[in-house]
């Protein structure tokens, strides 16, 4: 069965993030659905419009094998901050569901309460961040929640989730395929 990843994005969202993470986990046989919080098209830090699968509030848990936040300021306070997205995280974490955050997006975790002993962001967002031990690593898996540094990790984070999601031949697949040897 053809494993589900819940992408939300919403305005100021980093676009290599988002775009990398949607492109891998696709190479990689996952269906990526791109829920919209601030409506269809979305905008990124950078400038990028990207046109979004659905809204955040059409979605389900129970559809999903795992949520996965892109990184970008603007994109990660929004979610942070939006009811339905908080929400989604949680009932992931309380169904045992893998949690996946980028960058900036820890944050959202955080506020969300689901964040474990240990994880990774971009420099600067652990002085946000009180609630677990930040490690200076480019992934970090603690229980069920991963997190990744930043833009320069996406494709790295990508694969990884899709070792995670598709198991290891196809990860080394979609690695070859990308000639994404570093990772």
């Amino acid at each position: 069965m053809q494993k589900k990843v819940l992408l939300p994005l919403a305005n100021g969202f980093e676009e290599i993030e988002a775009v990398a993470l949607a492109d891998t986990l696709r190479r990689g046989n996952i269906e990526v659905v791109i829920a919209g919080v601030d409506g269809e098209i979305l905008k990124g830090a950078h400038g990028i419009k990207v046109v979004s699968d659905c809204h955040i509030s059409a979605v389900k848990s129970d559809d999903f094998d795992m949520i996965l936040l892109p990184g970008g300021y603007g994109g990660t306070m929004t979610l942070a901050e939006n009811r339905t997205v908080q929400a989604l995280i949680k009932e992931f974490d309380s169904l045992g569901k893998s949690v996946a955050a980028i960058c900036a997006a820890p944050i959202a975790l955080d506020r969300a309460g689901v964040l474990k002993d240990e994880y990774t962001c971009y420099p600067g967002v652990p002085d946000s961040i009180k609630s677990s031990k930040f490690i200076e690593e480019n992934i970090v898996e603690s229980s069920n929640i991963l997190t990744s540094r930043g833009p320069g990790t996406a494709i790295c984070f990508g694969i990884y989730i899709v070792e995670k999601l598709a198991g290891k031949e196809i990860a080394e697949a979609v690695k070859k395929g990308m000639l994404a040897d570093y990772c």
